[in-house]
């Protein structure tokens, strides 16, 4: 197995598994404290947070357990990647705005920080390098043949 791989396939572990966990948080505590932690955003209207709210964890689910399967990988990636990037861009805007809310990444309990802001800064850094890889085995695959 050469290292481009390898890396993919920590990553794509490193992702099923905070996806996973992230889900896991959420639906274990009654689906309403998370619709209160999405509202606190300010972003959407009431019928769509409580849409997401309920769900968003099982989406969250499926995400995590395709990732850690590998199937449809590419456009697995490119969605957690997409889903990452708005989460990341939302926590950005309540942070710069000054708003003190939980960032609800793994259910309750932690405000929106600098360490929140790296963390999902680097999740959303590495979902794109994931997802670049799964794109450039196909075509390095491609050329091949």
């Amino acid at each position: 197995m050469n290292t481009r791989r390898w890396i993919a396939l920590i990553l794509r572990i490193a992702l099923a598994a905070v996806f996973v966990y992230a889900a896991w948080s959420k639906l274990r505590q009654p689906w309403l404290l998370f619709a209160m932690a999405i509202d606190a955003y300010g972003v959407l209207p009431q019928w769509a947070v409580m849409t997401l709210a309920r769900a968003l964890p099982w989406f969250e689910l499926a995400l995590g357990i395709l990732l850690l399967t590998g199937f449809w990988l590419r456009y697995t990636a490119m969605v957690a990647s997409a889903l990452l990037a708005v989460f990341f861009t939302l926590m950005l805007r309540s942070y710069t705005k000054g708003l003190q809310i939980n960032c609800a990444c793994f259910g309750l309990g932690e405000a929106i920080s600098l360490k929140t802001l790296l963390r999902d800064g680097l999740l959303v850094l590495s979902s794109v390098a994931l997802t670049a890889l799964a794109f450039g085995r196909v075509s390095c695959s491609a050329r091949r043949t």
